[in-house]
């Protein structure tokens, strides 16, 4: 029986690995203990981590293995967001809110303020 593979997936395996890294890099430099809250439709972890760049916050899902470390403006920067950013976020799950290649430009010019699904005056979504 053959193993399944698919183009690129070297390089897959090199980015997962990388990934893992940190991510262990990260959780050694833990400072406290992790807090978890969850609800009926999610899980999270949450855990202060210390990194030679500053304190981080290292968000994870359990469930998914998914995980991000913010830095404090990048908390910050949570608070001053709507509730449609965060409905957004949700209504594309494990997919960024704005495409990394288009930086936020949709295909008719128009760039969405803030990364939201609001188009600015004048664009179309």
């Amino acid at each position: 029986m053959t193993g399944l593979s698919w183009e690129g997936e070297d390089v897959d395996a090199a980015a997962a690995r990388r990934a893992a890294a940190e991510h262990a890099a990260l959780v050694a430099g833990a400072s406290g203990e992790p807090i978890t809250i969850a609800n009926e439709f999610a899980e999270v972890r949450v855990l202060r981590v210390d990194t030679r760049n500053g304190s981080r916050l290292l968000v994870e899902s359990p469930k998914s293995g998914q995980w991000v470390a913010l830095d404090p403006l990048e908390v910050e920067a949570l608070t001053w967001q709507g509730t449609a950013t965060f409905s957004a976020m949700i209504a594309n799950p494990f997919g960024p809110l704005i495409p990394e290649a288009s930086a936020g430009v949709v295909t008719d010019g128009s760039v969405r303020e803030g990364g939201g699904p609001e188009a600015v005056e004048g664009g179309s979504q």
